[in-house]
């Protein structure tokens, strides 16, 4: 085959219409049974690689199947040496995560698998962190495509909602190159959903779970509807079934006004079954589900139709008794002392369809998928404020339903030594939390109280209280691009290329405080919250006649909402980016990547006008700016086994639209209040990395590399106080630096000299540590603009020489496995510690809230067997066997407090797996 046959044969392989060539020997894939190499054409053993910016060798001969990678403007060079192993490979520094490691690793979920790959760790609600930066350095793809967040405050989705049946790989490219958007701080991870299969089949999989903090023992719940445990609301949640309340939003009036009907209001948002906290006297224990067919036809003489459809729910409980500490000054006297148990209900639902067609050398793909989380949240809450010395009980309930739906089209043409990829498409995600009730009742312990050795609530916030929310986000994005490539030689090829973005925010939450008027009977603070807020006790409050009859009142139930000022934001980010990279071999050994891309954007927020009179907010944003992105990466294959990299690039970060928009919202899983700043700018990053890699055959390999990040504005968390209560901010420090280094190691060693039972057998061991350094550099001089003060000195809110929030100094992995290399048979011991990291900044004087991961221990069992002629597997999971807990934290090095700290289970999941 001619060199330039062979390029254009791999010129852009960005589709899982790539059908796999060979599958892996354990291979939990839905490709059937792995072909032989006789089976296999020849065409597929030396040219189809699925890759990400690859360059391969040509004459190949192929042990393994590579993953099924999609990305933007995939380009790939041939030579004569290399194997076509992708991490090896590619011209940028890649990790891959195919279907086989993520198997190995037992997770359920992409965040789990991938926190342990090299340089990323994961925080406990899904975000993804690269090389120690926060997730808005992270970018998140799927099929090389983007993704809308539908967590506020979040600029990437989640991953820990990404189940990893869905997932054919992952990868991890930590350098920048061109092809990619410019918001590339530590790296982008891109999701590849499932290949297309080449028979058909359907595999049916279920599996029941529990942990030892949670599984048969007491929880709290609340009623909520018949259809929760599925994750669907059945309309009770559903504000528009409530017409008082519907028609006081859709009226435009404040809720004070004259006219409004707060007697109907208050009776709409009476409903016990979303608030009446309930004992669960056994916890459930977990489950999962889910179905995955495919099949594919021939069309016409050289086409072939496939299809897939995947579906599943999971449904889980957690535990957590926190302990939830503030100090009062400096040498972290306490301030209050509080307990909280929390019971989480976790259900996700997804599902996934795809169509693909190949005719000839044409590919075409069209990807749906459907993902529904929902989190059903029920929390009690004990505790003293040393201040008064009056302690509390804080009831919490609360349903968080997030949904996100994607549909998009790739086609990859190719005539020659030209290819043109086309990419296509919309999705949109939703985040709806309804009916977010709190209710305080306080005991005074003051001897001269009559009540004071009784929890009381009067609706009064020196006594009590009980606040309801109603928070709404929807996020609509549209997106497009095209690439076209050219093969000029066997040692160059060029791509350029145009990408748009249109991405559109709405999002609304409304906070209202019920409140008694004077004269409210301290004894009916003792009922409980369905009978304080009772139809009967509501009537009651507005019948003047029924309290003189009762000698009682006049009093009155008074509704004020707390976020009057900016109920509603629009946000909207709109890019149009063009870019060209070239991949040339000057030299023999010698291979340059280099490319720049050009973006251009336009960023806003704005508060919407709710009311019929509008309030005249100016907590808006607009940021208009253009870049001119370079980025390059030089490799030079010392040896045929020895490969050095070297790379340097320009990139950008991007305010989150929740970082913007000036709302406070209350963060479940810090137990923290955030609050945005209109005033955030840009952050800009120069990148540089060297790395060395060695190869040893057999799939064992290592590497060392060292890598330094220079950031301009970026933007952190600082936590301060409001009315005593501490909430955290954002702002940009004027300056950060990061750097650090990292070494993987994986090496696989057969144990056939043993004989017997070990002809089969292998070692694996994976292992891998990153060092990361950071500091922040303010000086006396630097200003910090703040909404909506005036602007301040940066020191006001940084301290020069602290690392940046998120950032563990060390980072290891470990994975020790055998396996067999003949069937599915593996055993597999993971091994993660994370040191500590910085959180959140401290209030004042007090130091900062920092969070000690620690270590983690699993085990993960996998083996497969034929049973009436069919193929099942069967999986245990052992983790945290070390028990290690969530530590959160303040300490100024004598005393300590606990911020958010609680005890973790050790949990243990059996599951059984069948294909047909």
């Amino acid at each position: 085959m001619s060199s330039g046959k062979q390029l254009t044969a791999l010129l852009l392989l960005t589709t899982a219409l790539t059908f796999p060539s060979a599958a892996f020997a354990q291979s939990t894939g839905a490709g059937g049974p792995p072909p032989t190499e006789d089976e296999v054409p020849d065409e597929e053993l030396t040219d189809d690689v699925d890759a990400a910016n690859t360059t391969v060798p040509g004459d190949i001969v192929e042990e393994e199947a590579q993953p099924d990678i999609s990305v933007p403007g995939g380009t790939i060079v041939v030579t004569g040496r290399r194997t076509r192993d992708v991490t090896r490979a590619s011209p940028q520094v890649v990790t891959v995560l195919d279907t086989e490691s993520i198997a190995r690793t037992g997770e359920g979920d992409i965040a789990g698998a991938l926190g342990r790959v090299t340089g990323l760790s994961q925080q406990g609600n899904g975000l993804v962190y690269v090389r120690g930066l926060g997730d808005r350095y992270s970018l998140a793809l799927l099929n090389g495509l983007p993704l809308p967040s539908p967590q506020p405050l979040s600029r990437v989705v989640p991953l820990d909602i990404f189940p990893t049946s869905v997932v054919a790989s992952s990868l991890v490219q930590k350098t920048y190159s061109a092809n990619f958007p410019g918001e590339f701080g530590g790296g982008v991870i891109n999701l590849t959903t499932r290949a297309i299969p080449t028979e058909s089949f359907l595999t049916v999989s279920g599996s029941l779970s529990g942990d030892t903090e949670t599984t048969f023992g007491p929880g709290y719940t609340y009623f909520g509807g018949d259809l929760d445990w599925t994750g669907f609301d059945e309309g009770r949640r559903d504000v528009s079934n409530y017409g008082a309340l519907q028609g006081f939003f859709d009226s435009g009036a404040r809720v004070n006004d004259e006219g409004v009907d707060t007697t109907a209001i208050l009776k709409d948002i009476n409903d016990p079954n979303l608030y009446l906290l309930q004992k669960i006297g056994d916890v459930p224990t977990n489950f999962s589900a889910g179905v995955t067919a495919g099949t594919s036809f021939d069309v016409g003489s050289d086409g072939l139709l496939g299809i897939i459809a995947t579906g599943s729910i999971s449904n889980k409980w957690r535990n957590r008794l926190i302990t939830k500490q503030t100090a009062v000054n400096e040498e972290l006297e306490l301030d209050t002392d509080f307990r909280e148990f929390v019971t989480d209900n976790r259900v996700l639902v997804n599902g996934l369809l795809g169509f693909g067609l190949e005719i000839a050398e044409h590919k075409f793909r069209f990807t749906n998928l459907y993902i529904h989380d929902t989190l059903k949240r029920a929390s009690l809450e004990e505790g003293t404020d040393f201040q008064d010395g009056d302690d509390a009980l804080i009831q919490d309930t609360a349903w968080f339903e997030r949904q996100l739906f994607n549909s998009q089209f790739v086609g990859e043409l190719e005539f020659g030594d030209l290819s043109i990829d086309l990419r296509g498409g919309y999705a949109q995600t939703k985040r709806e939390a309804p009916f977010e009730w709190t209710f305080e009742y306080v005991r005074t312990n003051n001897e001269n109280d009559p009540y004071g050795d009784l929890y009381l609530n009067t609706l009064d916030p020196q006594r009590g209280g009980a606040i309801v929310s109603f928070s709404d986000l929807t996020e609509d994005l549209w997106y497009g691009g095209a690439d076209v490539s050219y093969a000029f030689s066997d040692w160059l090829n060029a791509t350029v290329g145009y990408a748009y973005t249109d991405t559109a925010r709405f999002s609304t939450r409304r906070e209202f405080d019920i409140r008694a008027s004077s004269g409210f009977p301290e004894g009916f603070g003792a009922f409980r919250p369905d009978n304080l807020l009772g139809d009967a006790l509501i009537d009651f409050a507005f019948d003047r006649d029924a309290q003189e009859a009762g000698g009682i009142g006049p009093y009155e139930l008074i509704i004020f909402e707390t976020t009057q000022s900016d109920p509603a934001f629009a946000a909207a980010l709109e890019i149009h980016a063009g870019y060209g990279k070239v991949n040339l071999r000057p030299f023999d050994r010698l291979t340059l990547d280099v490319g720049v891309r050009y973006e251009d954007a336009v960023q806003s927020v704005e508060a919407v006008e709710v009311f019929a009179e509008p309030l005249g907010s100016n907590s808006g944003t607009l940021l208009e700016n253009d870049y001119w992105l370079p980025g390059g990466t030089l490799t030079w294959e010392v040896t045929d086994s020895l490969q050095f990299r070297a790379s340097a690039s320009k990139t950008i970060a991007r305010p989150q639209f929740r970082e913007l928009i000036f709302q406070t919202y209350f963060d479940p899983e810090t137990n923290r209040q955030f609050n945005g700043n209109p005033r955030l700018i840009d952050s800009e990053l120069t990148n540089y990395e060297a790395r060395l890699e060695y190869y040893m055959g057999g799939g064992s390999r290592a590497s060392v590399a060292g890598f330094y990040k220079d950031i301009e504005n970026p933007i952190e968390v600082f936590t301060s106080f409001s009315d005593n209560e501490i909430v955290s901010g954002f702002a940009n420090a004027p300056k950060a630096e990061l750097y650090g280094a990292e070494a993987e190691f994986q090496y696989n060693y057969d144990l056939i000299d043993l004989g017997g039972w070990f002809d089969s057998q292998q070692l694996v061991a994976i292992a891998n540590y990153t060092y990361t350094q950071s500091e922040i550099m303010v000086g006396p001089d630097d200003i910090a603009r703040v909404f909506p003060f005036a602007d301040q000195p940066a020191t006001n809110f940084f301290d020069n020489g602290v690392p940046l929030t998120g950032q563990s100094d060390h980072l290891v992995n470990l994975q020790l496995g055998l396996e067999d290399l003949d069937r599915l048979s593996q055993f597999t011991v993971l091994l993660k510690y994370a040191s500590e990291r910085v959180t959140s900044r401290g209030a004042g004087p007090l130091p900062d809230i920092i969070e000690e991961p620690g270590f983690t221990l699993d085990f993960v069992v996998r083996q497969g067997f034929e049973l009436a002629g069919k193929e099942f597997e069967l999986k245990l999971e052992a983790r945290n066997l070390t028990g290690q807990g969530h530590e959160e934290f303040q300490t100024n090095g004598t005393n300590r407090i606990e911020i958010n700290s609680y005890d973790v289970g050790r949990s243990f999941s059996l599951g059984a797996s069948v294909k047909f």
